[in-house]
């Protein structure tokens, strides 16, 4: 068995191939148990590590260099997915804020650092570990339709500074700790540091826009592109004397406007999410010393002092800012608990230190303890708080808690046209005929559209054959829609993409509505690239509706759409079932899940408000509100759903965290579960995945 082992460890494609296993599985183990996946990842770097099966080597080249990619490109994402436009609304107090919840977590870890023994620059650096944070829950409030919250907005927004200001520390920290420190070493870092940052963020910007305005839709080079800018500001910051993680941080914040909502991002995050970033979790994991770990946590006192110093400060930190800006006790509670969980910065900047020798292996054991403690603590307080806020639509006024919003989508002035691109013979007839329903319903038309797909050969025998099905695909659409009451008009178009074809087609024909079949293809390549519906929602200009119907739409008198939120997103949904039920006579049903702890007075309250929406956006339709109780939304959904002939759904943006290990697919747990026929409709810009907005 030790030969074994050892021609394993010796072997970099057998550990590659051992990595990606623990990837796949252990993240899904442990979120199924109610646990972060990234805890996972730990655990199983400890089994498979030197104090457990001793398979992987940490000091291996392979297991360095995935190790290092991983570490930079956490860092990376985390700049990514900063969200610029939410903290230029409010970037003034989202200053204050990010302030006191650095300094005052800065203060009491450099405080936890002294009375332990560590010199001034060691416990300034703890103290920094204390002062990032990781939005972790961000993914509940967005659930909830409260990230409109001032309160929300601006500790989002501190997490620039929080971040931007732990990593300088981290820099000067690292800097000094490398010897023959003087004022003029300390000056020269700073001066070298602050034109290094202006050079990325100014330089790279500027340099990305370009790049992205020349290569059009080169995906493959404007990712290669953002990659370069990666890890040449890595290198770039090794080279005046910083770590590289500061580098790969400010990389993000530079290409963040660039890449956008982009395809290229999502590939870009996705590579990170799903690769490099849990194979550094996993090298955390072969980092801990099992034996040293009880020893360091049987003193005990370090590993308290480090988590009730965080907790306490962050609550601090909360505390003033109320006092400062007038917060409810509630929108305080939220941002403390936003600003609780310790992953990303603080496991990169702790791993940095343990390796520059600035920082002890029982400080590196009480920060994953941290890690662990503010990763469940975090999110479990946010769902509490977060629920008793009154959801608000950021994109209004936020002071503005009314129902009046902003122009529906399917609002327009010319002929409401509806785009059906058709591929399988087998849904064609249903869709089309959902399609005259609307376009009647609203006095529009129809357009059928096939997309021959080509390459660069216009006399190629496939094309030939794409060409025969797609005239084929429309001639039937042409004859479902005049049996319907609407000749649609077919348009063949040849195109090298089928998702750019539709939305190309859908601009020139000025489209209000594209309504494509449900593809169920969720394989490695929809994974990597995109499936059609992804990519059709990435750029589309106009709303767009993925149905699976499973029978005539005139047979569907029961109509279910679940409302999780008060925001004006929620009004494509509300609209699109009353267009559909003033077709046919069908009654609409509003489903809202609340959690078993919100109170009778915000039960009536929500009933009343989602009475007032169906009144405004669903006038003259049949309607009744349901609020059920219950915290899994997925079993919540798919339990009422069986009573309805379909059930409407919208998608929203899906938005990682840092590693993208926390986040569950809420959709992707759904459609199995619905028997039924659904639609989901997605906005212009959304990027995809999609993700119920309950």
């Amino acid at each position: 068995m030790p030969s074994l082992i050892e021609s394993i460890r010796q072997q970099p494609v057998i550990s590659f191939a051992i990595l990606l296993a623990v990837i796949l599985v252990v993240p899904v183990i442990f979120e199924k148990l109610k646990l972060p996946g990234i805890i996972g990842l730990l655990v199983a770097g400890v089994i498979l590590g030197s104090n457990g099966l001793n398979i992987l080597d940490r000091e291996s080249e392979t297991m360095k260099l995935l190790s290092d990619i991983g570490l930079v490109y956490l860092m990376f994402v985390a700049g990514l997915e900063v969200d610029i436009e939410q903290f230029d609304r409010t970037k003034h107090r989202s200053a204050g804020f990010g302030f006191l919840t650095f300094i005052v977590p800065l203060i009491f870890g450099t405080v936890v650092g002294r009375i332990f023994g560590f010199g001034w620059n060691g416990s300034i650096l703890i103290g920094s570990l204390f002062a990032s944070h990781t939005l972790l829950a961000y993914p509940i409030v967005s659930r909830m339709g409260v990230v409109g919250d001032e309160a929300i907005a601006v500790t989002i927004g501190a997490t620039i500074f929080t971040d931007i200001g732990a990593l300088l520390v981290l820099a000067v920290c690292i800097g000094i700790h490398g010897g023959n420190f003087s004022v003029i070493s300390l000056l020269t870092l700073l001066v070298s540091l602050a034109i290094y940052t202006a050079l990325v963020l100014i330089g790279f910007k500027r340099l990305g826009k370009e790049f992205f305005r020349r290569s059009g839709d080169e995906e493959g080079n404007q990712f290669l592109f953002v990659l370069l800018v990666v890890f040449l500001s890595a290198l770039g910051a090794q080279i005046i004397g910083v770590e590289k993680i500061v580098g790969a941080f400010l990389a993000g914040l530079a290409v963040n406007e660039v890449v956008g909502d982009s395809p290229v991002k999502e590939k870009v995050v996705f590579v990170g999410s799903v690769l490099f970033i849990p194979i550094f979790f996993v090298d955390m994991g072969l980092l801990i010393d099992i034996p040293a770990f009880i020893k360091s946590l049987s003193s005990f006192w370090l590993t308290f002092a480090v988590v009730t110093g965080l907790i306490a400060s962050k609550f601090l930190a909360a505390f003033f800012t109320q006092l400062i800006y007038k917060y409810s006790r509630q929108q305080m509670l939220t941002m403390w608990s936003l600003s609780l969980p310790q992953v990303a910065a603080t496991l990169a900047a702790t791993l940095v230190g343990y390796q520059a020798g600035l920082l002890t292996e029982n400080i590196l054991n009480s920060v994953i303890v941290l890690m662990l403690v503010t990763a469940t603590l975090g999110p479990l307080l946010t769902t509490r708080f977060a629920s008793n806020l009154i959801p608000v639509d950021p994109a209004i006024n936020q002071h503005n808690t009314s129902l009046e919003q902003p122009t529906s989508p399917l609002d327009r002035d010319l002929i409401f046209t509806v785009v059906v691109p058709v591929s399988n013979p087998k849904t064609e007839h249903n869709l089309i005929e959902m399609a005259t329903a609307i376009a009647k319903q609203e006095s529009g038309q129809v357009i059928a559209l096939a997309i021959a797909k080509a390459n660069v050969h216009m006399d190629a025998p496939d094309l030939n054959v794409a060409v025969t099905k797609g005239k084929q695909l429309l001639a039937s659409a042409t004859e479902f829609s005049q049996n319907f009451g609407i000749i649609a008009e077919p348009i063949l178009r040849i195109d090298d993409d089928i998702a750019q074809g539709i939305n190309r087609t859908s601009r020139e024909q000025n489209a209000d509505l594209i309504l494509m079949g449900w593809s169920n293809v969720r394989g490695i390549r929809a994974r990597l690239f995109g499936s059609v519906i992804d990519r059709v929602m990435w750029a589309t200009h106009c709303p767009v509706v993925a149905a699976r119907l499973l029978d005539s739409p005139s047979n569907m008198q029961r109509l279910l759409v679940p409302i999780g939120n008060l925001s004006g997103s929620s009004r494509l949904a509300i609209e699109f079932a009353r267009i559909l039920a003033q077709s046919n006579g069908a009654t609409i049903t509003f489903l809202h899940i609340r959690d078993r702890r919100i109170t009778p007075g915000k039960v009536a309250w929500m009933q009343s408000q989602l009475e007032l929406m169906a009144a405004k956006w669903a006038p003259g339709v049949e309607s009744n509100i349901q609020i059920a109780i219950g915290t899994d939304v997925v079993e919540a959904i798919a339990r009422a759903a069986k009573s309805f002939d379909l059930v409407i759904l919208r998608s929203r943006r899906h938005r990682t965290t840092a590693g993208g290990l926390a986040i569950s697919d809420i959709t992707t747990q759904l459609m199995p579960r619905l028997t039924g026929s659904v639609v989901i409709l997605g906005e212009p810009h959304i990027n995809s995945q999609f993700a119920i907005d309950n």
